[in-house]
């Protein structure tokens, strides 16, 4: 599918690095941030590229408009024609690994912290592309909708995987089973959001955050984001041989031989993300 020039995959997810933080932006706020399939793969792409950039320590995801993110963009797209009289079995199961699947797999496994600034709505995928950030930071607007029930649809893009470790496995059966609005205030105090701010402040306090990561050892956050998610789908056994080995592989870096020194020399540690 060709785009036109207004709806190019690079005019509606804005990218800008910034002392050391990569903001990635959603701009599409007529659609409330739907996302395309042209959309999806930029933001994959480039939370590969931030993974990759030693210039980046940190990556925030936010948007413009009332809307954070509508959840996946449906008209007349793949999805819909997968619903569709024509479909083969196995095409939905196969559009959703290879769409929404990889969109928040990308996000889990993107070697730098990303942070969710919610401005707005954030609805379906949408929710799941926040909760599946390492940190959320709410405006006091900013609702949250596991809309799928609604539809008579089953959710996908990892919300039966996400909201059960975040919540638990009973608060997250209420989310998806009734699909009611969720206030910000309401997704802070059950622990699906870190903090919530006013309305105009939300870029203030994600760049002050961003920002202290990017200050911070880099490779460090990365091992530990490794073991924190890991955590959730290993036994202890298996979870404290994966960190042993991961402050062994630390251990090899600039930023923990400079940590080390920056103690015993009773100094601030400037770090370099190496």
């Amino acid at each position: 599918m060709t785009s036109s020039p207004e709806e190019s995959p690079e005019s509606v997810v804005r990218h800008a690095t910034d002392n050391g933080v990569a903001w990635i932006t959603l701009d599409r706020p007529a659609a409330m941030n739907a996302i395309t399939p042209d959309q999806r793969e930029r933001l994959i792409s480039l939370l590969d590229d931030a993974s990759a950039d030693p210039a980046v320590g940190a990556v925030v995801i936010t948007a413009t408009g009332k809307g954070f993110c509508a959840g996946a963009d449906l008209r007349g797209g793949a999805r819909a024609r997968a619903g569709g009289d024509e479909r083969v079995a196995g095409d939905v199961a196969r559009l959703i690994r290879r769409g929404a699947q990889r969109l928040i797999a990308a996000v889990l496994d993107c070697e730098k912290p990303v942070i969710a600034a919610v401005n707005g709505t954030a609805a379906g995928l949408g929710a799941h592309l926040a909760f599946a950030c390492d940190l959320v930071i709410a405006a006091e607007a900013a609702r949250f909708i596991e809309v799928f029930v609604r539809r008579g649809l089953v959710p996908d893009g990892g919300g039966a995987y996400l909201l059960p470790r975040l919540i638990g496995p009973q608060r997250a059966k209420e989310l998806l089973f009734f699909g009611d609005s969720l206030s910000a205030a309401e997704a802070e105090r059950i622990g699906l959001v870190n903090r919530v701010v006013p309305d105009g402040e939300l870029a203030k306090t994600a760049r002050e955050w961003a920002e202290r990561l990017a200050a911070g050892p880099t490779r460090a956050i990365a091992l530990t984001k490794q073991l924190v998610n890991g955590s959730l789908d290993a036994d202890r056994a298996a979870a404290f041989a994966a960190e042993a080995a991961a402050q062994e592989i630390n251990m090899t870096t600039a930023d923990a031989r400079e940590g080390v020194r920056a103690f015993a020399e009773r100094r601030a540690p400037e770090y370099r993300g190496r």
